[in-house]
């Protein structure tokens, strides 16, 4: 049912004691899948229909090495899924990386898009997209940077297949060209940055990228599926690769990194793992698990102060991911896990009918406390 991937495999081997004498270990993903839980078992019962997608990685440190284990459920980049909000964390680390190429540039520099009065920072707009996935706040990253410099930023450190071709939520959303930032030097001086002009995507052929048997669109519904093969294309192999490589920089090769500072990082960290709250946000509508599905997505009570979650996830469409790291200090535990789920029962796109409360969302829920409960039980 799912494929298991061991790195370094000669050091996880003997880390493990295997000898050929030994009972083959169960699937620690497989196992969890099968749990009698009624929130997995429900979806696990009528899987086809949900298209989960899961890599779940276990962390093993050997005196400077960290490594990684990986199992995967369905894990297949030729099989499409909408990646959502997703999309903004790669986004947050090209901008970074473009900022300590520019000498005027830092995190701290004001800017806004022109035709836009909202004023912001870079600092700031990073720390909305991961406290409250704001789309905004994406969308002028997307601006400073271009759909084919972001990609080719991101790809080039192996982080692949991906392909940004649009911004989320927004009447431009489509636009090759972007719209200039007007960015303040001091007080009282602006610089004025060029138009990028992107290349036009090219439809995806991939398999289910038509979903369903009716769309809304301007408020009229058509039958047929709808197409995916224009919109934005960031896999499960991609999403983790990006988390391993944010997470534990030092633990791959040089040309794998991104060039962003420690400073930089650390911005980027506390960003991923800062909660509504500690942002000013409204606890009442803003609570802990706002965008944390994995573990508390089903609950609005407090996460403990002990366990802290790097993440990102995305919903629209129907489906939910959550790509995150998890760590608790407490019982000094560390794993991560990427997972994705199409809820959408009707097969209708853009109705809003969406089982994301009474299906999606528990099942990532349940998924990140059974594989957490895999976590404080097994020998490292």
């Amino acid at each position: 049912m799912s494929k298991k991937y061991v790195v370094p495999i000669l050091l996880i081997i003997a880390l493990a004691g295997f000898s050929c004498s030994d009972k083959p270990q169960q699937d620690p993903l497989e196992k969890v899948l099968s749990t009698d839980s009624v929130l997995i078992k429900k979806v696990m019962d009528s899987i086809d229909q949900y298209e989960v997608q899961i890599r779940y990685t276990q962390i093993d440190r050997r005196n400077d090495s960290v490594l990684f284990t990986d199992f995967d459920f369905q894990v297949d980049k030729k099989q499409y899924f909408y990646p959502a909000s997703t999309v903004k964390f790669p986004a947050a680390v090209a901008a970074l990386e473009k900022i300590n190429e520019i000498d005027s540039l830092s995190v701290s520099t004001r800017f806004y898009i022109e035709g836009d009065s909202t004023e912001t920072t870079f600092a700031e707009a990073i720390s909305q997209i991961f406290a409250v996935s704001d789309n905004a706040a994406n969308n002028r990253l997307i601006e400073f940077l271009g759909q084919n410099a972001l990609n080719e930023r991101i790809g080039s450190k192996g982080v692949e297949p991906i392909r940004i071709a649009h911004r989320l939520s927004t009447s431009n959303a489509d636009d090759v060209t972007t719209k200039p930032l007007v960015t303040y030097l001091n007080d009282s001086t602006t610089t004025t940055s060029k138009r990028i002009i992107n290349t036009a995507p090219k439809p995806l052929e991939l398999y289910k990228i038509e979903k369903g048997t009716g769309f809304y669109s301007e408020d009229s519904l058509h039958m047929g599926a709808f197409d995916f093969s224009l919109k934005n294309y960031y896999p499960i192999e991609a999403q983790h690769a990006l988390l391993k490589r944010i997470i534990f920089p030092q633990h791959f090769p040089e040309e794998q990194r991104f060039t962003i500072s420690k400073t930089q990082h650390e911005l980027l960290l506390k960003a991923m793992h800062t909660l509504p709250k500690n942002l000013g946000y409204d606890t009442e509508e803003y609570y802990d698990s706002y965008v944390k599905f994995l573990m508390f997505g089903d609950s609005e009570e407090s996460i403990p102060d002990y366990i802290k979650i790097y993440n990102k996830v995305g919903y629209a469409y129907g489906t939910l991911t959550d790509c995150a790291y998890i760590k608790d200090v407490k019982n000094n535990i560390d794993f991560m896990i990427t997972a994705t789920i199409l809820v959408n029962k009707d097969g209708v796109f853009n109705d809003n009918v969406y089982e994301y409360d009474e299906i999606g969302i528990p099942f990532l829920a349940e998924l990140g406390r059974q594989i957490y409960a895999v976590e404080l039980e097994r020998k490292r």
